[in-house]
């Protein structure tokens, strides 16, 4: 059975879609069995994964909506190695529609159930919005993982956020915790030390240990459709996400003793 993951940042631009794509490919080619599920509707994820976005028979937008099964829509990264629910901009109007459906925020939940036989893992790229897309994502996951960029005033957008996973823990997915909080987009400068210092302090062993530094190949790596460990495994984004992987392993094999 699938543990359900989700990467989730109501801010944008901290690194959610690069580590979702990135650690999917990481665990996949530690032999994982691995669903990424692209719910923003930039499709960043979708063409990340070598898939593209213009040319989809079916996408995690008909499957929240019924109107397509999973088995209509999942892709396969050949790339990658792993399974993909796509997106295209079509999912922004999954805001306004899911409003008028039965069981709005658990649609996602109730679209994974039957498959989570399949997999190991399943990691939920989650839009830069507290959004009905991102209340999907949270109502279906077990645990969530926030990237936090290395940047002043790096936690004041994290109350939200935080407060958001309280309330849904508190009613629609009781089950629901915080997988840890990700460093990313580090250089080595006395702000970003203060920043990792200061996250530490405040979360203690939720905060990885991993931190993921700022990389050329990171940015390149989606240009060819693939993760940057399969583009470049000599990088420093390759090592990162890598050490990432090892580390959510050994986090998840303790969490299911």
């Amino acid at each position: 059975m699938a543990q359900i993951f989700c990467i989730a940042n109501q801010k944008g631009g901290v690194g959610k879609t690069t580590t979702a794509v990135n650690l999917a490919g990481a665990l996949a080619l530690k032999g994982r069995r691995v669903l990424f599920i692209d719910l923003d509707p930039q499709g960043n994820g979708t063409m990340g994964c070598g898939i593209e976005k213009r040319d989809l028979k079916g996408s995690i937008y008909e499957v929240l909506l019924g109107i397509a099964s999973f088995e209509q829509a999942v892709c396969h990264s050949a790339e990658g190695g792993f399974d993909v629910l796509p997106a295209n901009r079509e999912l922004a109007g999954a805001e306004v529609e899911l409003v008028g459906l039965d069981h709005r925020d658990v649609r996602l939940k109730k679209a994974l159930e039957p498959e989570l036989d399949k997999y190991d893992y399943v990691l939920i790229d989650c839009p830069p919005s507290l959004s009905m897309l991102t209340l999907n994502a949270l109502c279906a996951a077990d645990q969530v993982l926030i990237p936090v960029q290395c940047e002043y005033l790096a936690l004041e957008g994290l109350s939200k956020l935080l407060n958001t996973i309280r309330k849904v823990k508190g009613g629609l997915n009781p089950g629901l915790d915080i997988e840890g909080f990700l460093l990313t987009m580090y250089m080595r400068n006395r702000l970003n030390n203060q920043v990792v210092s200061e996250v530490r302090e405040h979360f203690g062993p939720l905060a990885y240990d991993t931190i993921i530094q700022r990389n050329i190949r990171l940015g390149e790596a989606p240009s060819h459709g693939k993760p940057v460990m399969l583009y470049d495994a000599g990088a420093v984004g390759s090592e990162n996400y890598l050490a990432l992987a090892r580390e959510f392993l050994k986090r998840n094999r303790k969490r299911s003793k």
